[in-house]
């Protein structure tokens, strides 16, 4: 079989509005996750882990810190034309943002164009699983379709954020639902639906006809809510089942792992599932890694406060050049250059880099934004009342404080 060409195009310009304060500032793609992490650095690790290597990445609202993470990090050798680069809003039909997910591929249609490939992969910046994106696109060619979309069975409740599809036993797609306040369960299952992951891959034709409009009042701008749709009652529409995909180094407790942090609260339990006793998402998974950036950092350091305390960490990361002396550190995620001084407490945390934790600090349930110093016996996430008046704090009590705030 000949290796398709392949051209990948994660969209990474939404606002992220429902992760505010973290996105006050910068995308959601780019907001840290895991410690050493970008949001969107999972994404691109399974391209690049599957060796398609030609990618463009549509940035639109607050995307310096993405650009930039992007540049210093995601470099590939260029002598065989391989890439990784950022494309902002290129405003090709006049001074005008994106639309939608389907406008932002038509106002860039010639990165298409341009290189020519047999299929187009379509992704989402803001996910986080591992995938072996050559099993989609072999399936997709091997049953010669307008657009594959990746799958995964979610809850009612949950099902409502997402679109939802039914299809018949052969995988084609019958019906598309974008976000129904009622979507259909699957047969057999009242409980669950089967929610699109927001991965497509396109014939190259099919994705180029369908984004281009045809008159003023016929333009399809969102792919979820226009593309995919019209394309399912043209009957060239197929579901891909994401919980056969076989990563390898995954074990069968991993395997159909994949989380929206599209919501703080969706966020926080993601990378809470990373520091579990046995991870339901394992990053120590060395035949198909999440690739990152390294600044160059000394080791993290546990050691005993300034006055003899001791330290106890347990259930937790801790990144590069973090200290934590004379503290207490449970199921929390400490990220490069944190500092939590003696007699501090930090528990179920997700502290940015940067973070001073001053001595006697409290700390529990909180997401603490890069460059915050707490002060010294400050205490955060044991009074919701008091917290909520200074704060975000979310539907499930997680506090946010956002980058740079002066206590």
């Amino acid at each position: 079989m000949v290796e398709p060409k392949v051209l990948v195009m994660v969209l990474a310009g939404g606002e992220g509005k429902r992760m505010l304060p973290l996105t006050q500032a910068r995308a959601k793609p780019a907001v840290p996750f895991g410690g050493a992490y970008r949001i969107i650095d999972f994404a691109l690790s399974n391209f690049a882990n599957a060796r398609y290597l030609k990618i463009v990445v549509l940035t639109q609202y607050m995307s310096h810190s993405l650009d930039r993470h992007i540049s210093q990090t995601w470099r590939f050798s260029t002598l065989l034309g391989n890439y990784v680069t950022p494309v902002p809003a290129q405003m090709r039909r006049g001074p005008h943002w994106f639309a939608g997910s389907a406008d932002a591929i038509y106002q860039n249609i010639n990165l298409i164009t341009d290189e020519e490939p047999d299929v187009v992969c379509v992704f989402g910046a803001d996910h986080i699983y591992r995938m072996d994106v050559r099993q989609m696109v072999n399936d997709h060619i091997a049953n010669n379709t307008g657009v594959t979309v990746a799958a995964i069975p979610v809850s009612y409740e949950e099902a409502k954020s997402f679109g939802v599809i039914e299809s018949d036993a052969n995988g084609n797609i019958m019906a598309f639902h974008e976000k129904s306040p009622n979507p259909p369960t699957m047969p057999g299952d009242d409980a669950r639906c089967l929610a699109s992951m927001g991965n497509y891959v396109f014939d190259t034709k099919t994705l180029i006809d369908i984004v281009t409009p045809t008159g003023d009042d016929d333009q399809y701008t969102d792919l979820g809510g226009h593309i995919i749709p019209a394309l399912t009652a043209q009957g060239r529409a197929r579901v891909y089942d994401f919980s056969k995909n076989d990563v390898p180094g995954q074990d069968d407790r991993e395997k159909g792992y994949w989380r929206d942090v599209g919501t703080i609260d969706s966020y926080y339990d993601a990378n809470m599932d990373l520091i579990s006793p046995v991870p339901v998402f394992n990053l120590y998974n060395d035949d198909w890694p999440v690739f990152t950036s390294h600044e160059s950092q000394p080791p993290a350091k546990v050691s005993r406060g300034a006055g003899g305390e001791p330290s106890y960490v347990d259930g937790s990361l801790l990144c590069a050049g973090s200290i934590v002396s004379g503290a207490h550190v449970e199921r929390s995620i400490i990220s490069p250059g944190v500092r939590v001084h003696h007699d501090a407490h930090v528990t179920d945390s997700i502290l940015f880099p940067g973070v001073i934790v001053s001595p006697g600090a409290r700390v529990n349930r909180c997401i603490i934004d890069k460059n915050v110093v707490l002060p010294p016996g400050v205490r955060i996430g044991f009074d919701r009342e008091a917290d909520a008046a200074r704060f975000t704090v979310s539907d499930n009590g997680i506090v946010v404080i956002p980058k740079g705030y002066a206590f």
